[in-house]
């Protein structure tokens, strides 16, 4: 079986300035991944006519397959199309069925009552040189070139549209039409210690794996990923090593798998049927936030308080007024007394609390900026612990988030 590597390209010079996070080159990577093809390149490119064409000269030297995303709207700086249409020599035309979608679209599902705008109709303008792929829930439709044995897949940049196209049409096609080698990987989540030092303490693990197996390191909020990546090794060949590497790891790690921290904590809750409430102040809400984006969360979590002034810590969660005045918001007593009232009022197995100070201003000399004070508890049992974030406010929630969601998980499995 041959290796296929893929380049993807994403187009919009509101990827270049920030405005828009590409997401769809990790997502489009994974998928790729999954199917037995190895992302080689992955290049991020504006608006401009030479640029986008220097780029496709680049990635059709480097890979069989080029993912192209963005750039098919409606408007004057959509380029794409033109582009590709000149780029493989062919001419546009009008396309009868993405026509009679778009009018279709536009009559019954987005109920507009006025003719279509001309610059609607030209989204049914397609190179006489492509394949088009049907947009089943959009107007720009997708294109599929081929030169020199490359396939291009043109995709619009908007990411439900790109990932339904993905799997219904690019997938499929690539299925059919490369043997693809089997790529298998393995992952684990590891939490509390560097990625400079883990990497000093499996050193000679890393070595010692065969040339066909990659580790990688994916550090993120405080927690650590590693994924093992084989090609063209048998599964028992993987497993091992994995397991290896699972012992290596066995005090740092949370699961041997690719889930987020929020998915282990609400696995946890799903398996023992017990449910759980938080109380947020200095994170305002994102902790209920990370929870409730997993399906199925309301057969667990059953709500949240963002208590972030002292009247809503006090009236609403029973904090005593002494508390606060005493030791104040940001103080163990105050958190373990949000878990009492939490508990008491929303009538759950578990709740989590926290306080802090996120910046950039609020600080004292006694309590900095970063200070934070966690609390998880039950019916029978309240701990808590403080800790110290120190980067900009933003980064500073999440890694409080994650810390909390952490240590209830440790709470659970009576690890505290």
């Amino acid at each position: 079986m041959e290796k296929i590597n893929a380049s993807i390209i994403t187009i919009g010079d509101e990827l270049l300035i920030g405005q828009v996070v590409d997401t769809n080159s990790a997502w489009i990577g994974k998928r790729l991944l999954e199917n037995g093809i190895w992302v080689s390149h992955k290049f991020s490119v504006g608006d401009q006519y030479e640029d986008i064409w220097h780029t496709l000269d680049i990635a059709a030297k480097e890979s069989q397959v080029i993912i192209i995303t963005g750039g098919l709207g409606p408007t004057a700086d959509d380029i794409t199309k033109p582009l590709l249409c000149s780029y493989f020599e062919g001419k546009m035309i009008e396309d009868k069925d993405t026509l009679d979608h778009i009018t279709h679209l536009f009559q019954h599902v987005f109920k507009r009552s006025m003719p279509l705008l001309e610059s609607n109709r030209r989204q049914a303008e397609v190179p006489d040189v492509c394949t088009v792929l049907k947009n089943e829930i959009g107007t720009a439709p997708g294109m599929l070139f081929e030169k020199n044995g490359k396939y291009f897949f043109s995709l619009p940049g908007v990411p439900y549209e790109m990932q339904i196209l993905m799997q219904n049409q690019v997938l499929p096609f690539l299925q059919i039409h490369f043997k693809l080698p089997p790529i298998a990987y393995r992952t684990l989540l590891t939490f509390g210690i560097g990625e400079s030092l883990l990497a000093e303490k499996i050193k000679d693990f890393e070595a010692s794996l065969p040339h066909e197996i990659k580790l990688a390191y994916l550090p993120n909020f405080g927690m650590l990923r590693l994924r093992l990546t084989a090609q063209g090794v048998s599964t028992e060949i993987l497993e091992s090593a994995f397991d290896k590497l699972k012992e290596l790891t066995k005090e740092w790690l949370v699961v041997p798998s690719d889930i987020t921290m929020q998915e282990v904590v609400a696995h946890l809750f799903f398996q023992n049927k017990k449910t759980l409430a938080t109380a947020e102040s200095c994170t305002g809400g994102y902790i209920a936030h990370l929870l409730t984006a997993i399906p199925n969360a309301s057969e667990f979590f059953k709500g949240s308080t963002v208590a972030y002034s002292n009247y809503i810590k006090s009236k609403v969660l029973n904090v005593k007024s002494e508390t606060l005045e005493k030791v104040g918001a940001v103080s163990e007593e105050t958190v373990r007394e949000m878990v009492s009232g939490t508990l008491a009022i929303m009538n759950t197995d578990y709740a989590l609390a926290v306080s802090g100070i996120m910046g950039p201003g609020g600080g004292t000399k006694e309590k900095p900026i970063g200070t934070v004070w966690i609390a998880v508890g039950n019916n029978d049992k309240i701990v808590s612990k403080i800790i110290h974030v120190r980067f900009d406010r933003e980064r500073n929630i999440h890694l409080t988030a994650i810390q909390a969601l952490n240590f209830l998980r440790e709470f659970i499995l009576e690890k505290l």
